[in-house]
């Protein structure tokens, strides 16, 4: 008896011995920092590994770089919870060798930085990384940790974008833009970068006349003189982008270098509402400044565009969403006024899954509205409801109907 415990206690000390030894699967040190996004399907990461040796501490490091770009950061590719766990599930075999090596695209060839740490038993090194963002994302589709894009905007469409860049309130960016070849190329770099995402770009080559806008939202919030938010209204944009290009220069050892800073911004076209910003910059060198923007470009505009994603999945929960302005222009009493906006709050409820009344005045109502795209598809099907629906005095005309804008007037 006394020998069988000896062998169960040998065997139970010799596995426990074993699982020390082995090396672990996740990451040990999660030291890792995005440096900047180098093209539509890379990040550029710096990241440290701890090991017991170089070559388990550079493995350590891989997987660091990787799940920074899955978890960590301002924008990681796993945002809701729900992501989170199902990925908990995958974690290990994501990490496993040779798994893990296929999400590098890229290693210095240097070590930046070498230390022992405390014991003598482990050593940490710092190293630059590519991690190939794009293939990430693909597998956590093909696992059903995260949607396809395709299959998000197959139930509320494709989102549109709009570049232009930012000028003062009252200010027109078409003529900004069209005047300073700079900002012009900037604008055809965030665009080309979108493209090469998979996402619809509006380019607002022409000017769109806005005048029936501006007059239509004069009740409405503070934002009726930002040219950009009725530009982005106008063309049906769901998310408008606006940027800024900044150059400096200075000598160093008797030549000129000069460094791009860009800032690029998304707005919620509907409510003008601030999605995300970031600040990209250029390396400081001689050069073209056409290619320091485009390089500052290149830092910013992946952040920005995940928190245009995660805002797009939370749309997908609530449904389709339009701007609804309905303004009173006929011969109506304060009682009859006081119905008109009666009838038009049943016709939404009616029709909507859920609406938010931004302002009520006794000339102008104002709603968000989110409408389930299999009952209602569009905005003029959505019109169409809501003039059905109505049962107040007068008769509800259409104004100006966009894709994410529907201006419509209650006259006698």
């Amino acid at each position: 008896m006394k020998k069988f415990r000896f062998v169960v206690y040998a065997l139970v000390c010799i596995f426990v011995i074993g699982c020390a030894a082995k090396a672990p699967i996740l990451p040990v040190s999660r030291e890792a920092t995005i440096v900047e996004s180098t093209n539509p399907a890379e990040v550029m990461v710096e990241a440290a590994g701890i090991g017991r040796n170089t070559d388990e501490a550079l493995l350590d490091a891989r997987r660091s770089a990787v799940a920074v770009v899955l978890l960590g950061g301002t924008d990681p590719l796993l945002q809701t919870q729900d992501e989170k766990s199902k990925f908990e599930f995958a974690q290990e075999e994501i990490y496993s060798v040779p798994t893990i090596n296929q999400y590098i695209s890229w290693e210095s060839k240097e070590i930046k930085n070498r230390i022992k740490l405390e014991g003598g038993d482990k050593i940490k090194i710092t190293k630059t990384f590519k991690v190939n963002k794009r293939m990430l994302e693909e597998e956590m589709v093909r696992r059903q940790i995260i949607k396809a894009r395709v299959e998000i905007t197959t139930q509320i469409g494709l989102p549109m974008i709009m570049v232009i860049p930012e000028v003062q309130k009252g200010e027109d960016p078409i003529d900004a833009m069209n005047g300073d070849p700079m900002l012009k190329h900037a604008a055809q770099s965030i665009e080309s970068y979108l493209t090469g995402r998979k996402y619809d770009v509006q380019v607002p080559e022409q000017k769109v006349n806005v005048d029936g806008l501006t007059e239509a939202l004069q009740g409405v919030k503070g934002i009726e003189n930002d040219y950009s938010y009725q530009l982005a209204l106008a063309i049906g944009s769901d998310v408008y982008i606006t940027y800024t290009v900044d150059m400096q220069s200075r000598v160093v050892g008797g030549s000129t270098v000069r460094k791009a800073t860009v800032g690029v911004r998304a707005y919620e076209t509907t409510t003008a509402r601030l999605l995300g910003t970031e600040t990209g910059y250029s390396k400081e060198r001689p050069g073209a400044d056409l290619a320091l923007v485009e390089e500052a470009i290149h830092g910013a505009i992946d952040n920005v565009l995940s928190r245009v994603n995660a805002y797009w999945k939370d749309d997908l929960t609530r449904g389709v969403q339009y701007k609804l302005t309905i303004t009173i222009q006929g011969n109506f009493d304060e009682n009859q006024r006081e119905d008109i906006g009666f009838a038009i709050n049943r016709a939404i409820k009616q029709n909507t899954k859920t609406s938010k009344e931004n302002v009520a005045t006794d000339q102008t109502f104002d709603y968000l509205v989110w409408v389930d795209s299999k009952n209602i598809s569009d905005s003029r099907e959505l019109y169409a409801a809501l003039k059905q629906d109505y049962s107040g005095k007068g008769q509800l005309r259409s104004v100006n109907v966009t894709r994410k804008l529907i201006l419509l007037k209650v006259t006698d």
